[in-house]
């Protein structure tokens, strides 16, 4: 075989990894998320100051932020379900010092911090767990890639051939979830004042960067005969040709139908689409091609994959519209947020529910086909995601009341109540040197340029499997590989944030 046939061989024929994986390494980002806000804080009470120094700050941001996640995919895979417990006692032992440390000084009575925290309100313009949700997707999406080439990764968390869930059948998924959340839709506030087609124009144009990157991914990929799993998605089609038509396709639909009942149109769609699956012959299309035999003739056939599961994602993109709108309404007493989460709770709960009836009933979770269990699992374990995201927030919310001064970046900030300023409203008090700190922020600076980050990812990727034989790679290697090609991507995003360069032209 040749080393493109071997490449193509070694991410095929999967059948993906449990649900309780799945779950267990997801949680590895919110609780790296809370052991560098807890770290920030300590720092901050030991020298009565937050980190000033750049390099110390990008530094801390990744080998927190980044690198455990690096490792917990590869070498430390065999112990994912070590990982949070060994994470989750790290973050409580900090916490512990932080507590112990503020009784020494004389600060204010746990009882009244813990009465302070009930009584907070939380900035209503700013939501950090929906801008740290989409900055992981990117992050873990541009680790899996690469890693998914090296034998270190395991096979179980690539993606699924056709049934089974997968790391990166998640991750395909989550970005489209992640868009979602910050679309027009969500976020125009005088959307109901303008003409209901008017937001359409402007996606049509807002979407050809997108077109752009597949067309150039497309002439690369057959250009230099790079390897490619045709199962995926087809022969022509590809990942960021699904995004420009979900967001052309959702955004033509919210213009017709009221955007409060997306939920309604995206179950309608996912329910019409499993039934046409079940009861027709698009199954076995899709499967198995025109002829039975995995024809690829006609563009139809030979991207078959691709253009019918739009059905799928676009359900996936309408129904977190409806989460974007939901998190978005104006909640910024600490008593609002944890009512949402038990709301979250109760659709998570609700969705895997949901899940199990559908496998159980139905058929399995496909990627391939973007059917209705596929649909379920994916807003199942995003929503889930985006609420241990919130709870790390609202934890050191309460952390940063312990330490008066402290500040963590891209976490909430403690406001003034209604009545208590002289400006009608609410307005903003960061407690500490917000301003300062985003600039020193690894979140920030993705956040700012994450189709850039999103790019670069695929370019280095494709760099490292034609300079590097990935498939034979030791460990030591792979590590020292992944850690280099993640961190230049992360220092590109990090020097263009600290210079206010935002390279997004449409």
């Amino acid at each position: 075989m040749s080393q493109k046939q071997l490449k193509e061989a070694f991410i095929s024929n999967l059948n993906g990894t449990s649900l309780l994986e799945i779950s267990a390494g997801l949680s590895l980002a919110p609780l790296c998320l809370l052991c560098r806000g807890l770290l920030l804080i300590l720092y901050h009470l030991h020298h009565g100051k937050p980190v000033s120094s750049r390099k110390y700050s990008l530094l801390l941001d990744f080998l927190v932020l980044v690198s455990p996640l690096l490792f917990s995919c590869t070498v430390l895979s065999p112990i994912i379900f070590l990982m949070p417990v060994i994470l989750a006692a790290f973050c409580a032992g900090i916490f512990s010092k932080i507590y112990s440390q503020r009784k020494r000084e004389a600060r204010a009575p746990f009882g009244q911090i813990v009465k302070e925290f009930h009584k907070a309100y939380l900035d209503p313009e700013y939501i950090p767990a929906v801008t740290v949700f989409r900055v992981y997707v990117n992050v873990l999406t541009s680790v899996s890639i690469l890693a998914v080439d090296f034998p270190q990764y395991p096979r179980r968390y690539a993606k699924a051939e056709t049934y089974g869930t997968g790391v990166m059948d998640l991750g395909v998924g989550a970005f489209i979830f992640g868009n979602a959340l910050v679309c027009p839709e969500v976020r125009q506030k005088s959307y109901m004042t303008q003409p209901r087609f008017s937001s359409l124009a402007r996606q049509v144009f807002s979407v050809w960067p997108l077109i752009s990157l597949g067309v150039g991914r497309l002439l690369s990929v057959k250009y230099i005969e790079y390897h490619e799993h045709t199962s995926e998605y087809g022969v022509h089609w590809n990942f960021f040709f699904t995004l420009a038509f979900v967001r052309l396709a959702a955004s033509l639909l919210l213009a017709i139908f009221p955007k409060h009942k997306a939920w309604l149109v995206g179950l309608a769609l996912a329910v019409l689409y499993q039934l046409l699956l079940s009861t027709t012959s698009l199954k076995v299309f899709i499967l198995h091609g025109s002829d039975g035999r995995d024809s690829r003739l006609g563009f139809l056939d030979a991207n078959r994959e691709g253009l019918l599961s739009l059905l799928g994602y676009l359900a996936i993109y309408l129904a977190s519209v409806q989460v974007g709108l939901w998190l978005l309404q104006r909640r910024a007493s600490l008593r609002g947020w944890l009512e949402a989460l038990r709301g979250l709770a109760l659709a998570i709960l609700a969705l895997f529910v949901l899940l199990q009836l559908c496998q159980a009933c139905g058929e399995p979770v496909s990627r391939r086909l973007a059917n209705l269990p596929f649909c379920t699992w994916v807003l199942a374990h995003c929503l889930l995601l985006l609420s241990w995201f919130v709870l790390t927030d609202l934890t050191l919310v309460f952390t940063k009341l312990l330490v008066k001064g402290s500040s963590v970046p891209c976490c909430w900030n403690v406001v003034h109540p209604p009545g208590s300023s002289k400006k009608h409203g609410m307005e903003a008090v960061p407690v500490g040197r917000e301003d300062k700190l985003s600039q020193l922020c690894l979140i920030s600076a993705i956040n700012k340029n994450q189709l850039l980050f999103f790019l670069l990812a695929n370019v280095m990727t494709g760099a490292v499997n034609i300079l590097i034989d990935t498939i034979h790679s030791k460990a030591a290697f792979t590590l020292c590989i992944l850690h280099l090609y993640m961190f230049l991507n992360c220092l590109i995003m990090y020097i263009l944030h600290a210079r206010n360069i935002v390279l997004k032209f449409w």
